[in-house]
């Protein structure tokens, strides 16, 4: 793998709509961002359930396919699975999305499914969600991928060294980690903590961005509203490329920009402006 090559996240394509609405739709045709994210030179995209339910009941997944194919695009992500431990009969499960996105897989081949967990204070019993976590990783491998957690400070799954415990409680060899650098900083975490509980293969996907020195709002209200484009904030951001170069992290290097100027700007010249922003960095 290229060690500069980027993956524009779902979000960063996505143009005027973000994770605070409903619908979360992106207002932009696919066959046009499929372009635009191509034309500013990343390998790859990412693309959210809502999108994908878009996708399945026009073009269909093979059209997706077949227009990824076209425009060169090698790497997909698809996500995001939460509340993965709620049985399907109980109140509060996730299983309409999981189902979506296991079927979207067996035609895209993404290179994983990213997973979150909830909102809410951090769990005091993460031994209590391995078994859950193992039988999706299971579910994965069936539909030919494989799961990436991301842990946020808001959630119940809410640091990355809390996320590489469960991950390795599990056992499993189709989990691993999306290492976002917001959620990554915003949660307190240095980077002499990620080189103690990180091991090389752990990591499946990276996310990059900047944020201002002070949270504005809440957590999730800074996250979805005020990210910065990478160098334009205070994260450390060669810091953590370094640290996960060295656990032999080589891409692709995934870019995430929520904000509210950000999703303001003409599609295309937001991608061209995060991915150079980003080459800067890495």
């Amino acid at each position: 793998m290229a060690e500069h090559s980027l993956v524009a996240t779902a979000w960063t394509s996505a143009g005027d709509t973000s994770p605070a609405r409903t619908p979360s739709v992106s207002p932009v045709p696919i066959a046009e961002r499929v372009a635009a994210v191509a034309d500013a030179g990343f390998c790859g995209m990412g693309l959210i359930a809502a999108d994908l339910e878009i996708v399945r009941d026009t073009i269909g997944f093979a059209g997706l396919r077949d227009l990824l194919a076209d425009h060169g695009l090698t790497h997909i992500e698809i996500e995001l699975i939460e509340r993965w431990w709620v049985p399907r009969d109980e109140p509060g499960n996730s299983y309409a999305v999981r189902d979506l996105l296991f079927d979207a897989a067996d035609v895209l081949a993404p290179a994983f499914v990213k997973i979150g967990s909830e909102n809410g204070p951090p769990t005091p019993e993460p031994e209590r969600l391995t078994a859950s976590l193992r039988d999706l990783a299971d579910q994965a491998v069936e539909h030919g991928t494989r799961i990436a957690l991301e842990t946020m400070p808001f959630s119940v799954i809410s640091t990355v060294p809390l996320g590489a415990e469960i991950i390795s409680a599990t056992g499993h060899s189709a989990i691993g980690l999306l290492v976002d650098a917001w959620h990554v900083f915003r949660a307190g975490t240095t980077l002499d903590e990620l080189r103690t509980v990180l091991h090389p293969g752990m990591v499946y996907g990276v996310e990059l961005d900047d944020a201002a020195d002070t949270v504005a709002g809440t957590l999730f209200e800074d996250t979805v509203d005020n990210r910065l484009l990478c160098g334009e904030g205070t994260f450390d951001l060669p810091g953590l490329v370094a640290v996960l170069r060295e656990l032999g992290f080589d891409g692709p290097w995934g870019v995430e920009i929520l904000s509210t100027s950000f999703r303001a700007l003409p599609v295309r010249e937001a991608l061209m402006r995060a991915a150079a922003s980003t080459l800067t960095v890495l």
